[in-house]
C-alpha cells in the first residue's frame, strides 16, 4: 500500500484533496513492488524559491521540486521521498498553457513520482522515456497528453 502524508501549508481554491493526490500517486505507482511512503508538501513561491535555490541553485519558484530519499540496505524503511509543490506555479502553468487545473496538478504529482523513482529529462533521450511514461499513466486516469496542449506565448 502506498501512504502520502500531505502537508499543504499554502491553500488556494482548485487544490487537490488528499483523496486526489492519493489516486494520481497511486497511478504513478502502478506495476511498482514495493509500499512506499511519499510525503506532499504544498507551499507557497517564497517556500518554492528559497529550496530551488538551496538544492537546485535556480532562482524563482519552481512548479515541483523531488527529493527522493536513499535507504541503505538491511533498513526497512519504505519511505520513497518528498514532493513539494508550488500550488501558484502550477495554478498559472495551466492557465498559460489553457489546461484544466486538476489535470496539471495530476500531470505534475505523477512527473515528480517519477522523479522519486528515478526517472529524469536531463537529456532528450530520458526526457522521451519520461514523457512517455508520463502519458501512459495520465491515460489511465483520463487525461489527455499533456504535451500535446502545451501553448507557448
Amino acid at each position: 500500500m502506498n501512504q502520502v502524508e500531505v502537508q499543504a501549508v499554502f491553500s488556494s481554491p482548485g487544490q487537490p484533496d488528499k483523496e486526489q493526490i492519493q489516486h494520481w500517486v497511486d497511478a504513478a505507482l502502478q506495476g511498482y513492488t514495493r509500499d512506499t511512503e511519499i510525503v506532499v508538501r504544498i507551499v507557497d513561491v517564497h517556500e518554492s524559491a528559497q529550496l530551488n535555490k538551496q538544492y537546485r541553485h535556480k532562482q524563482g519558484p519552481t512548479n515541483i521540486l523531488s527529493f527522493p530519499v536513499e535507504i541503505p540496505e538491511g533498513i526497512g524503511l519504505n519511505l520513497l521521498g518528498d514532493l513539494v509543490v508550488c500550488a501558484p506555479v502550477v495554478e498559472r502553468e495551466a492557465l498559460e498553457q489553457q489546461k484544466l487545473l486538476t489535470h496539471h496538478w495530476a500531470h505534475i504529482i505523477v512527473h515528480g513520482v517519477l522523479h522519486l523513482l528515478s526517472y529524469d529529462h536531463i537529456d532528450n533521450n530520458e526526457a522521451k522515456v519520461m514523457e512517455n511514461k508520463e502519458i501512459n499513466i495520465l491515460q489511465t486516469l483520463n487525461i489527455s497528453n499533456p504535451y500535446l496542449q502545451v501553448h507557448k506565448p
